[in-house]
């Protein structure tokens, strides 16, 4: 594990994307409620926020730090889900592999949900998108592509979430 203890506590924050690919059908299940085992959408959320807490007991080497705000926002699409957490805290070191942690495991909340109508379902492309603070200039990977229904991180985004029970859902509908 790297020695952080000489670097000093900054406001850090990272937001991560990543989607779950589904079938049409499983689609309109879920837009319609319909999924066998719940909520799938409002699952997702919690397993993502419960996932980022819990990072450094999954990732080796990842050290534990004190998380100031865990959002995690998922979004039905007609492709599948596309999911976004952004994480934040003040330490010695950054948040990218809990902001990373908490897509994946809503992901796979998604795909444990969904299972049963969409054995074929993926989760891709999960990726840090943007980091800011600490002591390495701000970082972000540019414009995301087209098939995302959640927006580009703003400015306004880089203020750290201010509870770690914070969370949105948005769930996308057609009339």
């Amino acid at each position: 594990m790297v020695d952080v203890g000489a670097k000093r506590e900054t406001a850090r924050r990272a937001v991560a994307r990543g989607r779950v690919l589904l079938s049409a059908s499983t689609v309109v299940a879920l837009r319609a409620g319909e999924v066998p085992k719940g909520d799938a959408v409002a699952v997702a959320r919690i397993a993502g926020i419960m996932g980022a807490k819990r990072t450094p007991e999954l990732v080796p080497l990842c050290h534990p730090i004190r998380l100031s705000g865990v959002r995690v926002e998922v979004v039905v699409t007609d492709s599948g889900v596309d999911i976004e957490a952004e994480v934040s805290t003040t330490d010695r070191t950054g948040v990218e592999m809990e902001a990373l942690t908490a897509v994946a495991v809503a992901g796979l909340s998604v795909v444990d949900m969904v299972k049963a109508l969409d054995p074929a379902a993926t989760i891709t492309d999960v990726a840090v998108v943007s980091k800011a603070g600490g002591t390495s200039p701000d970082w972000s990977r540019g414009p995301l592509p087209a098939t995302s229904a959640l927006p580009a991180p703003s400015a306004t985004s880089a203020q750290p979430a201010t509870s770690a029970a914070a969370g949105t859902v948005t769930e996308e509908r057609t009339s």
